[in-house]
This record gives structure tokens, C-alpha cells and sequence, in this order.
């Protein structure tokens, strides 16, 4: 559970901001999206090798 203290007076609005900001930094929307969108190990170390390749690629290009 998120907790968000809030000073006397203070503005809702920026109360609000502090809690986005709090539950962004848990990390739950985005394990929501990995879980929905299941990929196979498989296919993701193939992947990171193909970004491997290319990020290498790119620093051969500008030597």
C-alpha cells in the first residue's frame, strides 16, 4: 500500500503528484504489461543479442 503523508494546506493536485510518482516507482504498471505480453526467454535473449549487434554495428560505423 502506497502511502502519500500530506501536509496541512498543501494542494491536492501535487498531493496527487507525489502518489503518481510514489506508485511509478513500484514498478507495477509496467510487471502488468510484461505479464500481458508473455514473451519465451528464447526470444528475448535472441533479441538482445540482435540490439547487441546493432548498438555494435553503430560504434564500428563512426570509428
Amino acid at each position: 500500500m502506497i502511502i502519500v503523508p500530506i501536509k496541512d494546506g498543501e494542494n491536492i493536485e501535487r498531493a496527487l503528484k507525489k502518489f503518481k510518482r510514489k506508485f511509478e516507482k513500484t514498478g507495477t504498471v509496467k510487471e502488468l504489461r510484461n505479464r500481458q505480453a508473455f514473451e519465451k526467454p528464447s526470444v528475448t535473449k535472441r533479441a538482445q543479442k540482435m540490439k547487441a549487434v546493432y548498438v555494435q554495428q553503430l560504434h564500428q560505423a563512426e570509428e
